[in-house]
Formats: structure tokens, sequence, C-alpha cells
């Protein structure tokens, strides 16, 4: 519509000319951004004033075309249009847009306004100082300032930003002193030196200062020497403040929330969020700061997050950053089963997670040990991230796919992602590497081992831990000792005690005790229980007994209260008919009030999980499952009795 009103004016008798006119339409024009179309007005004008073409380079600064901006000004002087007093506010606020050259259009600007006399008029000089600040020509904007001939609070304040902006804490306080003697502070002044305070001393100085001034009433300033206090993490100061600050606001409260959160004081956090909404309602940043501080919380955790959670959608207040920390705290705390319920409602509300939630969501995933809800979100993952732009982040979410598949006994699955992966780091091979390994299938994770070394992936000590594990599962003793040689000489890294754990629980598998011992006596600076264990366990399958009792006195030396130790101790001195030892063992147990926690397993059968305690029996199909595993053991019996009798 209004191209048609310009053609019409056009081909009319009204001349485009007019001033009125033509001024009128470029306005127009800018109103719908169509700035070329008030380029081409204000070129057609013979008389265009400062006034419109400020206003045309006002519209493409608020849009942020700087370059566009930059060539409008440029035309407007090539036409012979001088700046006034609204011109320069304007290039300054363009200057800090500019991408690349900034500072010396800023220099240009200055130049431009010394030249047709504005360099002494005091909003300029302020807009300019600010400009230079920006775009860290500090030294120029001091020279602005010093050349003033007379200064107000924006020239003070603005120049004391600056070199809070520069990090220069003494220049801020030297100017500090020096205003007070032309100009009183103000608070937006003191909100800007209270940024520069390096110390609690300082800050109590600058609090002091505000106290006499009567600047306190102010709850901008107050909120800012609070959050000063709390980053110093004085409770003292920030205390005392807090309760003589007679109105509060959401900044306030969520400043002391913060400060308990730096303080893991979750019971002040609480009490805290309580008596905030007798006052104001929680925001976001609220709930989001209780979460992030009840991460290192031991005791009550799942009870807080559940009230935190009903009372932010009770509230109102749920964002991608709060579900992002919620997620956090469930599958880090080990409450899998919300953070995976959390997720779905994210999914039912159509939210997309983010790749960080999606990276929490797998830690829950993986220890739900759920293979049908793992599958489900690999394909969901597929569908929505797999082309992602951030390709760090979609390896690190491959290869937790990967861990998934291992972690719930589908290693052809994690061989299929693995193989699947357009690129693959240290970790994914790792991860292969290891998972083989869990699951008994040594030479696979030799061939994977060989095949990175081929493709010129170095390998770390974890990738050779993860090796040389899978080797032991396998009773792969050649193999395993040739991996523990190469690590040092072909790869330049040094054992430590978890390698040759691994190396002593190979050979103790083999039957190697003798050997075993002697890794730990020569190799080891110092043991620790773990590979003393491991060579106790493999002394009791193979009947050692002597080097058994000597490892089981170095297992308790270092670790007495592990009732796992006692019970494998107790197996080795009864597979000896010690029976007074064994005795004195589980006295010791019994004193000592350790008791060995009984052996569990579970399986997913459509979607639902079915846990087994050892000895409990209140599965609701528990006379169904026992009499199968009747039936199963009558028929295994039967199979054998035929076998022998053959």
């Amino acid at each position: 519509m209004l191209k048609q009103t310009h053609a019409l004016i056009l081909t009319s008798n009204v001349q485009e000319g007019v001033f009125g006119v033509s001024s009128k339409l470029s306005s127009l024009y800018i109103l719908f951004n169509d700035f070329r179309s008030s380029i081409s007005v204000l070129k057609a004008m013979g008389d265009a004033n400062s006034f419109v073409w400020n206003s045309v380079i006002k519209a493409h600064v608020n849009s942020g075309l700087s370059e566009s901006a930059v060539f409008v000004f440029k035309l407007m002087r090539r036409m012979g249009v001088s700046c006034d007093g609204y011109t320069f506010p304007i290039l300054t606020k363009l200057v800090v847009l500019l991408e690349c050259g900034c500072a010396g259009f800023a220099e240009m600007i200055h130049c431009v306004a010394v030249k047709t006399g504005f360099q002494y008029d005091i909003y300029f000089c302020n807009t300019m100082i600010d400009a230079y600040v920006k775009v860290g020509c500090f030294r120029n904007a001091l020279n602005v300032f010093d050349e003033m001939p007379c200064r107000d609070l924006v020239s003070w304040t603005s120049m004391i930003s600056g070199c809070v902006f520069e990090g220069n804490a003494n220049g801020a306080f030297g100017l500090f002193s020096k205003m007070r003697k032309e100009v009183e502070p103000n608070e937006v002044t003191l909100i800007v030196m209270v940024q520069m305070c390096c110390s609690v001393f300082e800050v109590r100085q600058i609090h002091g200062y505000v106290i006499k001034s009567g600047s306190l009433v102010d709850l901008s300033l107050k909120n800012s020497i609070l959050k000063i206090f709390a980053g110093f993490g004085s409770v003292g100061d920030f205390e005392t403040l807090f309760e003589e600050t007679d109105i509060r606001d959401v900044i306030t409260w969520n400043t002391m929330i913060h400060l308990y959160s730096s303080k893991r004081s979750p019971e002040k956090i609480i009490d805290c969020l309580n008596k905030m909404r007798c006052e104001v309602n929680p925001s976001i940043e609220t709930f989001t700061l209780i979460t992030s501080g009840l991460g290192w919380c031991e005791n009550h955790i799942h009870s807080l997050a559940t009230q935190i959670h009903s009372l932010s959608l009770k509230s109102g207040v749920f964002d991608d950053v709060l579900v992002s920390c919620l997620l956090d705290l469930y599958a880090n705390s080990g409450y899998f089963e919300e953070a995976i319920r959390l997720f779905k409602q994210m999914l039912a509300s159509n939210v997309k997670p983010e790749t960080e939630n999606m990276r929490s969501f797998l830690v829950a995933c993986t220890h739900s040990g759920s293979l049908r809800l793992g599958k489900a979100v690999h394909g969901y993952f597929i569908r929505n991230y797999a082309f992602a732009p951030d390709e760090n982040s979609v390896q690190s979410l491959e290869t937790s796919f990967l861990n998934i598949y291992v972690k719930c006994g589908d290693i052809s699955s994690a061989r299929t992602c693995f193989d699947k992966m357009l690129v693959k780091d240290l970790v994914a091979w790792s991860s292969m590497i290891e998972g083989y390994g869990t699951h008994g299938l040594g030479s696979e994770a030799l061939e994977i081992f060989s095949r990175m070394i081929s493709e010129k992936i170095k390998p770390n000590s974890i990738t050779f831990l993860s090796l040389l594990s899978a080797c032991s599962h396998s009773g792969l003793l050649q193999e395993g000792c040739r991996a523990l040689n190469t690590m040092k000489t072909e790869f330049n890294i040094e054992p430590d005690l978890d390698h040759y754990t691994c190396i002593v629980d190979l050979l103790g598998r083999s039957g190697k005790i003798k050997e075993g011992l002697s890794v730990i006596l020569r190799r080891v600076i110092l043991p620790d229980s773990k590979i003393w264990s491991a060579l106790l366990s493999a002394a009791r399958v193979h009947n050692d007994w002597k080097i058994g009792g000597y490892a089981a006195r170095k297992v308790l030396e270092l670790e007495r209260d592990n009732p796992g130790y006692y019970s494998l101790i107790s197996n080795v001195q009864a597979g000896s008919e010690k029976w007074d030892e064994v005795q004195q063992v589980r006295s010791v147990m019994k004193e000592m009030n350790l008791n060995k926690s009984p052996g569990w397993s579970c399986l997913e059968v459509k979607g639902v999980f079915h846990g087994f305690v050892c000895g409990d029996r209140s599965h609701e199909q528990v006379e169904e499952i026992w009499a199968m595993v009747e039936f199963l053991s009558r028929n295994r019996l039967e199979e054998v009795g035929n076998d022998l009798c053959n």
C-alpha cells in the first residue's frame, strides 16, 4: 500500500522533493523496515535536514544493521548535511555495534565532532567516553574526560565504569575520591564502585559511605552490596544488612539463597525459601539456585527435590534451565526413576530437551538397566539430534548410548552403535573395549584395540585398563601380559595400581597364585585392599591356603569395616577346614555390626522390572517362580544322570 501511494505521488503533480511529503515517506518506510526505499527517498530530497537523516541512521542502528548505518552516515556527509547534537549520540551507539574497525570509526566520529564544534558538549563527551570504553580505547576515553571543561555526574560515573570495565581498581577508587570533591555520587555511581571491590574491607568502606550519604534507601544499591558480601562469603555482614532491609524483593532473597547454597546449608536454604514466600513470589532463578544447591546435600535430598519440583509447577515457573538442574540432581543422586519420569513429562509437553538434558537423562537410563527404554531414547536421539551442529555433544551422546547397550547386556547393538559413529574419539574406543571385556569377549576387545591403533588413535591409561580387564575376564594370560608390556614400551605409560590389580586377577584366574603375589611385592609400592582381595579370591578358588591366609591379613590391615572381605576370608578359612578361625571371623563381624548385603538380580519383562533378592519370597508370583525353578532343576539332574549312565 505504501509503495502504491509513493507511486501515485510520483505520477501526480506533487513533487517528491517537497520536504513534508518526502520526510513523511521516509519515516513510513523506516516504520515498515524498508530501509532501501527510505534511502532512495533521501537521495531524491534536495533539502533533507539532519533530523530526517538522524531518523534513518537511528532506525538502522536499532535494527542492528551496523554496516548499513555507517553507509547512511557517509552518504549524509557526502550530500553536505551537517551533524547536530542528536547525530553523535546515535553514532556513539553505532560504534559499539560494529564488529571490526570500531576503534577507528570511534576516532573518526570524534574528529567530526571536534571539527563541527561539539568537542566540549557535555552530552557528546559522556557518550564518547562510554563508546571508547566499550571498544577497548580506555586511554582515548581518559583524554576526552581530562579535556572536558566541566564534568557532571554522568561524566564521572562513565569514567569510573571504564575503570571497572578495564579491571583497574586503583583507578576507579582514585577517580571516586576526586569525584567527591566536585560532585556527590549517586546510587548508580555507588553500584559501579561496589562491583569494583576486591575485598570485604573495601565493601565495608563503600557500605559505610553509603550509610553516611543516606543512599542506602535505594534497593538496587542494597542488593548490589548484598551480592558482593555473598560473593566474598561474608555471612555476618550479609545477614546484618539483610535484616536491616525493610523492603526485600526477589533479587534480595535469591542472593541470600545463593549465599547459603555456597555455604552448603540446606536447612537455611529451605528456611529462607519459606520466609521468602511470605513476602514475594519465588522466581525461576530461585528454584534453579535451590536445585543447584541441593546437589551436595546428603540427607532428605529426594523429598527436597520433589518439593521444589512441585512448588515450581504450582508457581507456574518452569523452564529448560530448571529442568536441566532437576535432571542433574535426580540422576547424580541416584533417583533414576524420577529423572526418567521428568524427562517423559518434558516430551509430553512438547519441550525439546537440550543436549545437557539428554546427557543427564542417559545417566538415569544407564543405571536403570532398561534396554527397552534405552532403545526408545536412542530412536528419539536419531530423529532429533543426530545432525545437530554441535558435533562434540552429539559424539558424547552417541558414546552414552553405547554404554547403555553395554550395561543392558546388548553387546551387538553396542557394536552397531559404535560402527555407525561418524567420528570415534578415544572415549568411544575405550568404551567398546570395556563393553567386550564386561561380556567376556576378550578376543573381540583385542580386535577393537588393534583396529584403534591402526587408525592412529593413541590409547591412554584408561584404555589399557579396559583392555587388561577384558583379558582378565576371558583368561587371556599371554595377551594381557603382552598388553602390559606394550603399554610401557610402545606408549610410555607407566602402569598404576589399577593396572596391576587386573594383572594379579588375570594371573590368579590362570592359577598362577605365586606369580600374582610376586607382582604385588615387586611392582606395587603401596598395595590397597582391592589388589590383595583379588589375590585372596584366586587363592580360595585354587586352594592355596598359605597365600590366601597371608592375603587375608593384608586385607584386614587395610580395610577392617568391609563385610564382603570378612565373608571372603571366612570362606577361605572354611576351605582349609579351620573352623575355629571361621567362627572367630564371624564373631568379629557380629561385634562390629557388619552385615553382608544379600545378593540380588533383576530382569525386564515388557518394560516392567522384576527384582529378586536372595531368600526373599515377597514377589506376587513367587509360587509359580519356585515351581519353575524346581522343574528346571529336576530336568537338569535327569540330564546329568543320563550322561553319567551313558
